[in-house]
């Protein structure tokens, strides 16, 4: 299949670099001991999970249906966590959950009694304590509902309680992981004893080039040696980072006060983290504004008047017709895109290991007319 060919806009994943991710977090399990689980909230391009579940234990999911997805196609472990629980979801959550997490003493007495004996049950803490790089995305910040406190923890309804959770980091290095541990053990390392498993939750930044693989190696096995329990951490990002783009064509190009290009993708729709968090997505064969010769506003394709990328320069002048990649595009993208405005989802693309690409999924008017 020719890529050039394909039509716009589509994720296009790089099932080479996806395996070179799976192999350094596989290395990190075998050094250490741990188990990684794949975080579906960050990465669910589930088409790749016959690869990812060669490395990985299995995947953690956020309700019911990431678990009936988990379960359907990855077919390992399957760690299930929510905020709060829903009766008519619980039994079937149980049923296809390896462990299962509960965030607050209310949820754990409520559904205690249709958990023990058929999941490994768990507690989810807050350690009170991170350096999350936006309030947004701080579990542990002030009011946090995620989680519960020292100061409301109740020792005595433990019992048939496995593990206990915390999940603190955001695209972190190990010297936030190991703020975290030390507050964590300050408050909760009584009760360690009494577990199973410690799940050092998400956030883990292992598989960029500048993370201290051998640091976080140290790390569990000093932990495990110490408390004698599993280990458990679950990236979403580490496994989809930098193995993948999302492609679009340029619609048309305007001009007011400077030249903005109209693509056929969208900021809100498609990578709307560029818009929450803020965050400047690089783009491939371009720089800064002014860097390079010509230099574009890029946009979308929706009416929203803040559906704007960044501005970018490039060597050549951009002209109709022509391809704009955005780099670093597997994670947190096709898990939060929608259909706002009755914007086209990008299509699923895979380039397999042999070279070869194939649209694993296409999209049209049924998935706008199906969310409305």
């Amino acid at each position: 299949m020719d890529i050039d060919k394909l039509q716009t806009p589509y994720y296009l994943l790089d099932e080479k670099k996806l395996e070179e991710n799976l192999k350094l977090l596989d290395y990190v399990q075998k050094q250490s001991g741990a188990k990684i689980l794949l975080a579906l909230k960050g990465f669910a391009f589930w088409s790749s999970f016959d690869l990812v579940s060669k490395y990985l234990y299995g995947c953690c999911a956020s309700g019911l249906h990431e678990a009936k997805l988990a379960n359907e196609q990855m077919q390992k472990e399957v760690h299930t966590y929510s905020p709060a629980f829903k009766d008519e979801d619980i039994d079937e959550i149980i049923s296809i959950s390896d462990h299962i997490v509960f965030n607050s003493f209310n949820q754990w007495q409520k559904y205690k009694q249709k958990a023990v004996g058929k999941v490994s049950c768990g507690l989810r803490v807050n350690p009170q304590t991170s350096s999350a790089p936006k309030e947004i995305y701080n579990p542990c910040g002030a009011f946090s509902r995620l989680g519960v406190t020292k100061k409301e923890f109740k020792d005595d309804l433990l019992d048939g309680i496995e593990g206990l959770h915390f999940h603190a980091l955001c695209e972190q290095h190990v010297d936030a992981l190991e703020e975290v541990l030390k507050s964590f053990e300050e408050k909760f390392a009584h009760l360690i004893p009494k577990m199973k498993w410690i799940n050092f939750g998400g956030g883990h930044h292992i598989t960029r080039k500048d993370y201290d693989v051998e640091r976080l190696i140290w790390l569990i096995k000093d932990f495990k040696a110490r408390f004698d329990v599993e280990v458990y951490l679950e990236p979403g990002e580490a496994v989809g980072w930098q193995c993948g783009v999302l492609v679009s064509s340029v619609l048309d190009i305007v001009h007011n006060e400077m030249d903005i290009v109209i693509l056929d993708t969208s900021a809100e729709a498609h990578m709307s983290d560029i818009i929450i968090m803020p965050y400047r997505a690089d783009v491939q064969d371009a720089d800064e504004a002014g860097k390079k010769p010509y230099t574009y506003r890029l946009s979308g394709n929706t009416c929203l008047a803040g559906d704007i990328m960044g501005d970018y320069s490039f060597d050549k002048p951009l002209k109709i017709g022509d391809r704009v990649a955005f780099l670093d595009q597997m994670h947190y993208t096709i898990v939060k895109n929608t259909t706002f405005n009755g914007i086209k989802l990008p299509n699923l693309v895979i380039k397999r290991k042999d070279g070869s690409v194939e649209v694993v999924r296409e999209f049209g008017y049924e998935e706008y007319k199906r969310r409305n």
